[in-house]
């Protein structure tokens, strides 16, 4: 493993393993980091938590999906920082730390996967695994100033790595550039069953563009008239489009109920230290009933049967990532639960019905960049990202 010096706090401070990879490759010289969900023959996993991680023992085998970076080539340089349990979008660990952002150093990297997107914005790797379940991803991207993606739910591997909240889990990453994020691509996703039409249909929905804050809106609404200009014209859709409120309360019962089941031995069993924000979703997540899952679950169906209607073959939304910047780290954590409850409403629309996002970073306000994202119907994820590079090259 190469060594990095971690001036961002991005990386666990494991002991130097030798992780071997492939001479040759698609990915060959090029560095990636392992957000620590994913295991690593040679190293514990700990999920951000320190009784997960004395629990742990080491590792004898990589992720499946780890196991493909390496095999195409590209460089392991370590394990990075993740939120506790993965349940945040702050970046703030209070076990680990809090990566530093190297975008707006001011400003929180955004969670759960803060060390990965903050090894990248730092300049430390060229790319980093990531999850997303609620916006693990997308948050993080939106906050450093990366290009990230949400793959199509189930698409790329999680085999070997750390449950949160299995049917809204999925594995993404990070890169500085559009270039190196398609070779990525390229090994993970391979080619899609039935790409995009080189003529696609753009979407707006003037509900979503309503969640951003104001002081946002003009920065964002302006770089989604550049994405409309350089795709083509939008049809914006109807102002009932979307239930946002029942949106909202079916991803926090079905993630908050998913995640209880995965975590309740460790936390019922050792009582192990929790950190602020994280113990009161826990608590919060354990009082969700079967009823208000099940009732979930059935909207989440609903919900995913009339937007893949919507979306069709050609369709992609144009959206704002996240209703701002990223929060100042001086913020208290009521300030930050505010601004998480209003990023929830625009990040579950993909959650809820297994729709690929990736989010580019093509606005700024105060100095600190905020993302643009593209969503398509499941199985688009090259073409999303074919369609982010004509963006990015204009």
């Amino acid at each position: 493993m190469p060594l990095v010096h971690d001036t961002a706090h991005a990386f666990m401070p494991y002991p130097e393993v030798d992780v071997p990879r492939a001479s040759t490759g698609p990915l060959s010289g090029l560095t990636f980091g392992v957000k620590d969900l994913f295991d690593v023959a040679g190293y514990p996993t700990s999920g951000g938590q320190p009784f997960l991680l004395a629990m742990s023992g080491i590792k004898t085998r990589h992720a499946e999906t780890v196991e493909r970076l390496l095999q195409a080539g590209a460089s392991f340089v370590g394990k990075t920082v993740t939120d506790e349990l993965a349940f945040s979008v702050n970046g703030q660990n209070a076990h680990f730390g809090s990566p530093i952002n190297g975008a707006a150093p001011d400003r929180i990297s955004g969670g759960s996967s803060s060390g990965s997107a903050s090894a990248v914005s730092n300049g430390l790797c060229d790319f980093a695994l990531g999850t997303d379940t609620g916006g693990s991803v997308r948050a993080p991207a939106n906050h450093c100033g990366l290009i990230g993606l949400r793959p199509t739910h189930g698409r790329v591997s999680l085999r070997g790595a750390l449950d949160m909240a299995p049917s809204l889990d999925t594995c993404g990453w990070f890169a500085r550039d559009i270039d190196t994020f398609d070779r990525v691509g390229e090994v993970l996703l391979g080619e899609d069953a039935q790409p995009l039409p080189s003529q696609v249909r753009l979407l707006r929905s003037p509900q979503l563009d309503d969640l951003l804050l104001s002081p946002a809106k003009p920065a964002v609404l302006a770089a989604m008239e550049q994405v409309v200009n350089r795709l083509g014209a939008t049809h914006v859709l109807p102002a009932d489009a979307f239930d946002i409120e029942s949106m909202y309360w079916s991803v926090r019962h079905i993630q908050g109920h998913e995640t209880w089941g995965v975590n309740r031995a460790l936390i019922t069993r050792y009582a192990p230290p929790l950190g602020p924000g994280v113990a009161e979703r826990f608590a919060w997540s354990s009082q969700v009933t079967d009823a208000q899952m099940e009732e979930g679950r059935a909207l989440r169906a609903q919900l995913r049967q009339r937007w893949l209607a919507v979306l069709g073959q050609d369709g992609v939304l144009v959206m704002p990532t996240m209703p701002d910047i990223a929060p100042l780290c001086s913020q208290s954590e009521g300030e930050l639960d505010d601004f998480r409850q209003r990023a929830v409403r625009l990040l579950c629309l993909a959650g809820l019905t297994g729709c690929p996002q990736i989010s580019l970073p093509l606005a700024s306000r105060e100095g600190a960049p905020l993302g643009v994202s593209l969503m398509a119907a499941p199985g688009n994820d090259r073409s999303l990202i074919r369609l982010a590079q004509r963006v990015m090259k204009g």
